[in-house]
């Protein structure tokens, strides 16, 4: 597969892999480094494939974040030492942790024609994620998991359990495809982490409002595959997904690529992080 063929004017893919670094405590700084990099995006600045882990957050959609006791069942996380936030792109609560990969495929909407239909970008990731999976032999399936946390669409799931879900972020010039991958460790402790927190947030709640999650609807890629196991399987797919994009791109010149690209300092993602956490009511 060549995967800069999906994008907008057939653009390259710059890699910029952080995963190594997991000192990083606010995990909204993550998700504010995508939103500044997607303004050079649309500015003129190149595609980019983001690559990130986190130590310990659970992250929440606005739509969690509105539930009735949504206040103590952010104490209760925040007891267990984990850092909290909303998240401006869809979806609804994730724990992330040092076994979840996070992508962020940040792309220029085309020069000339309409934006490309929401669906066509999450196809985008899909591609990229069977591909990095392809070497396992495992079918990777599309389509919302009942019982699991986070549900879309375009859940991604190996014989019936999720391991992958993906959510869109749309500025006026390019857009943000982010998903997260649980590569290693326990998929169950992970839903039955998320269902703790809606028994408390959503005690009142209307059902319709919140997912009913299942422990035994979610696994690892370590738990699902070849891929490896512990710290191995997290390796094992960012090397998959490293290759994938560079493989895809091997005929490019990237020195005009690396050229438009400036990385935000670290006092412009700490601001940018705390206007998303007034903009979307984070403590």
């Amino acid at each position: 597969m060549n995967i800069p063929l999906l994008l907008p004017e057939d653009q390259p893919i710059l890699l910029l892999d952080r995963t190594g670094d997991l000192t990083q405590q606010d995990v909204l700084c993550h998700f504010a480094l995508d939103e500044l990099l997607c303004r050079l995006t649309g500015e003129g600045g190149p595609a980019i494939c983001h690559i990130w882990r986190h130590p310990r957050a659970f992250v929440m959609g606005v739509r969690d974040s509105r539930l009735p006791q949504a206040a103590q069942g952010e104490a209760l996380l925040r007891s267990l030492g984990y850092d909290t936030a909303v998240r401006h792109s869809g979806g609804a609560a994730v724990p992330l942790d040092s076994g979840v990969v996070n992508l962020s495929l940040i792309l220029p909407f085309a020069s000339k024609g309409p934006a490309p239909d929401f669906h066509q970008d999450f196809e985008i990731m899909v591609e990229l994620i069977r591909e990095a999976l392809h070497s396992t032999g495992q079918r990777v399936d599309t389509g919302e998991i009942a019982g699991a946390f986070c549900p879309g669409t375009f859940d991604l799931s190996i014989r019936g359990l999720k391991f992958c879900g993906i959510a869109q972020r749309r500025q006026r010039k390019a857009f943000i495809i982010q998903a997260f991958i649980i590569a290693q460790g326990s998929g169950s402790e992970r839903a039955r982490l998320v269902r703790s927190f809606y028994d408390i947030a959503a005690e009142t709640a209307d059902p319709k409002q919140y997912p009913i999650v299942e422990t035994t609807s979610t696994a690892s890629l370590e738990e699902l595959t070849n891929i490896g196991s512990g710290a191995a399987a997290v390796q094992q797919f960012i090397t998959a997904v490293r290759e994938v994009i560079r493989n895809g791109q091997s005929d490019k010149d990237l020195t005009g690529v690396a050229s438009r690209f400036v990385m935000p300092t670290t006092e412009e993602i700490r601001m940018m992080a705390d206007q998303m956490r007034q903009r979307y009511n984070n403590k």
